[in-house]
C-alpha cells in the first residue's frame, strides 16, 4: 500500500471513501474476515463493513488498532499519514451549515460532487442544479418543497449556489450534461425566468470545462427513458466512480464495475445520439425564440 494521499480537492466525504478503502485492502491483504476484524477491535462485522464503506467517522485508536492487526508496525509511515487522512474525514463540510434543511443522503452527494474529477449527468424534468439561475433554483426549490418555509426554501437555495462554486474553482471538474428538451421548455416560473435560465445555459456552454447537449423531441425514444442519473469521477484508483440516483426520500449511489458500466454506456449513446453543442445551442437559440 503506498501513503495515502489527499485526492485534489477533495472534501471529507472523500477523504472518509479514501481511508475506508484502505482499510479493506489492507484487511484483505491479511486474509482476515470483517467479522474476525470485527472482534478485535472490540466491534462487530458491521461495523468493519461502515468503516470500510466510508458511512461513519473514524476513531484514531481504531485507525491504528486495524492497522496493528494487519501487520502494519507503529513507526510505519502508513500509520501516521493514515491517521491524518482520517482525522481530516472527520472534519464537517461547509454543507453542514444546513443540516436543518438538507437530507443526510444528498450531503454525501455534495461531499461526492465536490471531489469529482467529472460529473456526467441526464436530467429530465429540470435544468441540472449546477447550471441553474438563483431565480430559477427558488422555482424549482418551491415545487419540490411547497411545504417549507421562506427562509427553508432561500436555504436551499443558498445550498445550489454554493456547490456551483466547484465550477469556478482554478481546477473546476468538468461537467457534461444532457438535458431533455422537455425541461427547457416547461415553463418554470414563467417566461422571463426561463428566458434568463436559456441564456444562462448559453454564456456558460462557453466555458471550456462545460459541455450541454439537449435531447430533441423530435428524437423519440432515447437510451435513458428509465430517469436521471449522474456519473461521477474523480481523480486516482482509490475510488471507483459512482452513480447517483435521486429518488423522492432518499438516494441510491452505485459502484459495483457492472452497474456503473451500463449507465457509462447509456450516456455514451445520450451523447452520440444527441445534436453536437454547437447545434445544440442552435436549438437553445430557438427555443429562447420561441419562449
Amino acid at each position: 500500500m503506498t501513503t495515502p494521499v489527499p485526492l485534489g480537492p477533495s472534501g471529507p466525504t472523500v477523504r472518509r471513501l479514501v481511508v475506508g478503502s484502505q482499510l479493506r485492502r489492507l484487511r484483505e491483504a491479511a486474509g482476515m474476515t470483517r467479522e474476525a476484524a470485527g472482534y478485535a477491535i472490540r466491534g462487530s462485522e458491521s461495523k468493519i463493513s461502515r468503516l470500510e464503506l466510508g458511512r461513519v467517522s473514524f476513531k484514531k485508536r481504531d485507525i491504528t488498532d486495524l492497522l496493528k492487526l494487519y501487520g502494519i508496525g507503529e513507526d510505519d509511515e502508513r500509520v501516521t499519514a493514515l491517521v491524518a487522512l482520517a482525522e481530516e474525514a472527520n472534519q464537517p463540510g461547509w454543507w453542514h451549515r444546513y443540516d436543518d434543511v438538507m437530507a443526510k443522503w444528498f450531503q454525501t452527494y455534495i461531499g461526492l460532487e465536490e471531489a469529482a474529477s467529472l460529473i456526467r449527468t441526464y436530467e429530465l424534468q429540470f435544468v441540472p442544479g449546477l447550471l441553474q439561475t438563483e431565480d430559477y433554483a427558488r422555482a424549482v426549490v418551491s415545487v419540490g418543497a411547497p411545504q417549507d418555509t421562506d427562509e427553508a426554501i432561500e436555504a436551499r437555495v443558498r445550498v445550489r449556489l454554493e456547490r456551483q462554486r466547484i465550477l469556478e474553482r482554478p481546477d473546476p471538474p468538468t461537467l457534461w450534461a444532457v438535458i431533455d428538451e422537455a425541461a427547457l421548455r416547461r415553463p418554470m416560473g414563467g417566461r422571463r425566468l426561463m428566458r434568463a435560465q436559456i441564456e444562462h445555459l448559453l454564456l456558460l456552454m462557453k466555458r471550456p470545462n462545460i459541455t450541454v447537449q439537449v435531447v430533441p423531441f423530435r428524437q423519440g425514444g432515447h437510451a435513458a427513458e428509465t430517469g436521471a442519473f449522474t456519473i461521477l469521477r474523480f481523480e486516482g484508483d482509490d475510488l471507483p466512480d459512482v452513480v447517483y440516483l435521486e429518488q423522492l426520500v432518499s438516494a441510491l449511489y452505485l459502484d459495483k464495475r457492472e452497474q456503473v458500466d451500463r449507465y457509462a454506456q447509456t450516456m455514451v449513446r445520450l451523447t452520440s445520439e444527441s445534436p453536437t453543442p454547437d447545434a445544440t445551442m442552435e436549438l437553445l437559440q430557438r427555443i429562447l425564440e420561441q419562449t
